[in-house]
């Protein structure tokens, strides 16, 4: 898996573009979000960019060094500053702080781990912080079947569902959870209509038993 992202971000071109995604963009800007983000799976840093810019202290990370070269030549483009550590997320030093927003843009985990880094992401968000995710449904493989260039992993059990994301999030109220056709335009590897999750949830003081 690693090797994989490695090779797909040395090129030169952004794989997904240097714009931020349409949706994390606009959450952000709805709801007026400051203080701590932590962007995990953030590759070649287009959303923690856009979050710098907009004056909140971000924190990403991601198996690939080649995704962070490449954040951090963007971030200093745009003349930003993010911390972005390389490695797997339980064995990071980020684990350490808590957050006012956990934004989750296309961040599939594997299945066999995908539970124990939600459960570990909701714990790092303060009380009343956000949890922003946008990913691929299992609905989505139709449609990719359609136009690969749509994107998404292959196993639909990397996907998520409306069911999925109220088990696993139960200590969040639900403001936005959806599933939608949307049509990407990011970079080269999400170019076509395709179905994604969209979730908004607010971290609740006392977690649900």
């Amino acid at each position: 898996m690693k090797e994989m992202w490695n090779n797909r971000y040395a090129n030169e071109e952004y794989a997904y573009g240097t714009a931020p995604n349409q949706f994390f963009q606009e959450t952000l800007d709805k709801y007026n979000i400051a203080g701590k983000i932590l962007l995990p799976a953030e590759g070649e840093g287009r959303n923690a960019i856009y979050a710098a810019k907009n004056d909140l202290e971000v924190f990403a990370f991601d198996i690939s060094i080649e995704g962070k070269n490449k954040a951090l030549k963007l971030a200093e483009k745009e003349n930003v500053a993010i911390n972005y550590e390389v490695g797997d997320f339980f064995d990071l030093q980020l684990t350490k702080e808590k957050f006012d927003v956990v934004a989750l843009i296309f961040a599939h985990f594997p299945p066999n781990i995908r539970s124990r880094y939600h459960h570990k992401i909701a714990e790092l968000i303060k009380p009343n912080g956000y949890l922003i995710l946008e990913g691929f449904s299992k609905n989505h493989l139709e449609l990719q079947k359609i136009n690969p260039n749509a994107g998404g992993p292959k196993n639909i059990d990397m996907l998520f569902s409306v069911d999925a994301i109220k088990k696993e999030f139960p200590d969040f109220e639900i403001i936005l959870l959806e599933e939608k056709v949307v049509e990407l335009n990011e970079g080269r590897f999400h170019q076509a209509k395709s179905k994604v999750i969209r979730f908004i949830g607010k971290k609740t003081n006392t977690p649900n038993q």
